[in-house]
């Protein structure tokens, strides 16, 4: 595949590449309408010949990028403008708002997004800066949710190497599995996403022969055979501890579903609809189900454009903890620090990075 010049592309780095000035400002030459006007008339060219990605799917993942195949990204608009004039250069700009799981970039090209935007969020994104470093973009298809915590777990463990927290979530998975059967949920039906997450598992452990880098990590987590399945695996085992413990859920869910289809209860209808589905967001229902469920602890942390009374902004967060993690002489919770951090936007979650 060619670049806009015509040569090469460079592989896929997660390394900084600077565009030369001249570019620059020969893209800021570019007015709105003329990039609205150019990207309708390819999309209107391309229709017959590939399916485009809706909204919904483009909207979260690279706008104010600075990493693009080998080329610095600064804007949407650049990107459109800069990959006008044949297919396959369009197919490159595709590519990017398809990509599964995005590079890591730092935080300030959040800001770039709001640019021109609500100043609560701008404000608010001053302050993440604070705590955290960068994010990592996920493919806002309605699985964005488990494909962020999916890459973000195996990318702790591929770092910290805990065996212990292998082992305890190994047993975690088995368990998730006999609660499916003890449902009547036949083995045959998930056994394929089990045998793939664990597989995933083994392969960010040093000392295997299967063990990954974690550039094939990104990669890995790229392929969307690989991600689908793993994002099944969490879909069954959220669905299944949803009706393990029905009678928590459900004050939940009230309302959240149609009961009255062939009078299935509204909970079983819930997870028949909203949870096991490839494509169904996920909201709190679903992050303490699967918090649970694994006993990982996760942090989301909210970016929205509310604020006090008196105007000043925070942003603020929630743990999801285990019910399992608890102080067995208080039966209170114990004092746990999520590896995990999501930052949710509404309608999408994207991955944080701490300082």
């Amino acid at each position: 595949m060619q670049n806009p010049d015509g040569q090469a592309a460079k592989p896929e780095t997660e390394t900084k590449v600077s565009l030369q000035t001249s570019e620059i400002n020969d893209w800021t030459n570019y007015r709105d309408d003329e990039v609205m006007q150019q990207h309708s008339a390819i999309q209107a060219e391309e229709a017959g010949k590939i399916p485009f990605v809706g909204d919904k799917a483009r909207k979260p993942l690279i706008p104010g990028s600075n990493i693009f195949r080998g080329y610095a990204i600064y804007s949407k608009s650049m990107i459109v403008t800069s990959y006008i004039g044949s297919e396959a250069s369009y197919l490159l700009y595709f590519d990017l708002y398809n990509m599964v799981i995005a590079f890591i970039e730092p935080l300030s090209s959040l800001a770039d997004e709001y640019e021109s935007g609500n100043p609560i969020l701008l404000e608010k994104i001053k302050v993440l800066t604070d705590q955290y470093a960068a994010i990592r973009r996920t493919r806002g298809d309605g699985n964005c949710f488990f494909r962020g915590f999916m890459f973000a777990y195996l990318d702790h463990i591929l770092e910290s190497q805990d065996h212990a927290e292998i082992d305890r979530i190994t047993v975690s998975v088995e368990q998730c599995r006999k609660t499916l059967i003890s449902l009547g949920y036949a083995e045959f039906t998930f056994e394929d996403f089990f045998a793939l997450f664990l597989e995933q598992l083994e392969s960010v452990l040093s000392g295997k022969e299967a063990c990954i880098s974690h550039e094939e990590l990104v990669q890995r987590s790229r392929d969307q055979y690989v991600s689908d399945y793993v994002v099944m695996f969490f879909r069954f085992i959220t669905s299944g501890e949803i009706k393990k413990r029905s009678e928590f859920y459900e004050p939940f869910i009230q309302g959240l579903t149609n009961t009255s289809v062939e009078q299935v209860p509204a909970l079983v209808q819930f997870c028949k609809s909203s949870v096991e589905p490839m494509g169904e967001e996920s909201d709190h229902v679903h992050i303490t189900a699967l918090s649970d469920a694994l006993g990982v602890p996760i942090r989301i942390v909210y970016l929205d454009r509310s604020h006090d009374d008196k105007g000043s902004v925070s942003v603020n967060h929630h743990d999801f903890i285990p019910v399992a993690v608890t102080d067995a002489n208080s039966g209170g919770f114990v004092a746990v620090t999520p590896f995990i951090t999501l930052l949710y936007r509404p309608g999408h979650y994207d991955i944080l990075y701490p300082k």
